[in-house]
């Protein structure tokens, strides 16, 4: 009996006006397999960067990546570290995010205030919405309250897809580079050998990619070796949208 498809997602992180360029050409590599991606876009000033409206060029090629069926996201407001929380949830940042878990330590309202300032932002652009990831996938409870309330369709942690306001939650780990330090060759190999053992076992599972991964060839071969081994394994790419759909 054939085996069913299985979903996989692509999804390229931090996209704004200063990674314009290791953005653009993440989405070259996908369309050259037509693997459709999500874009997840962070609004706010980053990286040293304007707000991603005042970029023309880069709202002009989100709004084509968007007619070929890539699914543009909301990834923030400025992908930056907030402020206050408790110990353990400070430390959780630290390790998991690097610092940059905007989201991770916040109330409802405060939530509520970043979300739709980002919102505002990609309105003045002509960009909606439909799905959040959280920096560092950290979303505090708030935040998930703020993102139901706000009418957002799902949210995405690391190891799952959330629909919004409630419903069965898709296991979905997903894989990932950290670029930089001794362990960089072995998170290589290990995304490679993961996407192989997950894709022969038809499970679901997504691939993360980041503009930092770019810089370094040997990460940017494995991502793109392990796409190759879910297309071949028989994996149907889909966007966060579709698959919350």
């Amino acid at each position: 009996m054939k085996r069913s498809a299985f979903p996989f997602v692509v999804s390229v992180h931090d996209v704004a006006p200063s990674t314009a360029g290791p953005s653009a050409r993440w989405l070259a590599d996908l369309d050259e397999r037509g693997v459709p991606a999500t874009l997840l876009l962070i609004p706010g000033p980053f990286g040293g960067g304007p707000a991603l409206p005042d970029d023309p060029e880069l709202v002009r090629l989100l709004h084509r990546a968007a007619g070929r069926g890539h699914e543009l996201s909301l990834h923030g407001y400025r992908h930056a570290g907030v402020p206050g929380g408790p110990p353990w949830r400070r430390g959780v940042n630290r390790v998991l995010a690097r610092g940059a878990g905007e989201f991770w330590s916040l109330t409802e309202r405060e939530a509520a205030r970043r979300l739709g300032a980002g919102l505002e932002l990609l309105a003045a652009a002509d960009i909606a919405v439909t799905g959040f990831t959280p920096p560092g996938w950290l979303a505090s409870p708030g935040t998930r309250r703020a993102l139901a309330s706000l009418g957002f369709a799902y949210w995405t942690s690391q190891l799952a897809v959330h629909p919004l306001p409630g419903g069965p939650v898709q296991a979905m780990p997903a894989l990932s580079h950290r670029p930089g330090g001794a362990g960089e060759r072995f998170g290589a190999r290990l995304m490679v050998d993961a996407a192989r053992v997950l894709a022969a076992s038809g499970t679901p599972f997504r691939i993360a990619l980041h503009p930092a991964d770019l810089g370094r060839p040997g990460l940017r071969r494995a991502a793109l070796a392990a796409v190759d081994l879910a297309v071949a394994a028989g994996g149907r790419p889909v966007t966060y949208a579709e698959l919350a759909a």
